[in-house]
């Protein structure tokens, strides 16, 4: 079995799946960032009813008070738009991926590997963040 990473940022996918993750595929001192916090807001917002609302407040919850989340900020930013690039030389779409590639930006401006259950979303991206697929 490799070596547990120290530490890493979790995609707003893994971070709702966690349950059903092997704690062993999963950084030592996982991350979250305030984007994912944002998607975790978004997903209350739109819930369509209210056992969804109330399991996704819980989720919700959780997460704050249970990380500092990591913010975007002008590096980033900046990351992001080299991210966005990166997407469009693959001749892919990155305005679906908006969300995705911000994380992955704040991942990659601290160093951080990202983990995600979607490594499929971040192909291409491999020369500037390490992506983990669980």
């Amino acid at each position: 079995m490799a070596d547990r990473h120290p530490s890493g940022v979790l995609d707003t996918c893994a971070y709702i799946d966690l349950d059903l993750l092997d704690p062993a595929d999963l950084p030592t001192v996982p991350e979250l960032t305030a984007v994912t916090l944002a998607e975790l807001h978004q997903g209350v917002a739109m819930a369509k009813d209210p056992a969804t609302r109330a399991a996704r407040i819980e989720k919700l919850g959780a997460a704050v008070a249970d990380f500092d989340p990591l913010p975007f900020d002008g590096d980033a930013a900046a990351r992001y738009g080299t991210l966005v690039a990166l997407i469009l030389a693959a001749r892919r779409d990155p305005r679906p991926r908006k969300m995705d590639l911000m994380i992955a930006a704040i991942a990659s401006v601290r160093g951080l590997p990202l983990f995600t259950r979607n490594a499929e979303d971040f192909r291409s991206l491999d020369s500037t963040v390490t992506v983990v697929a669980i």
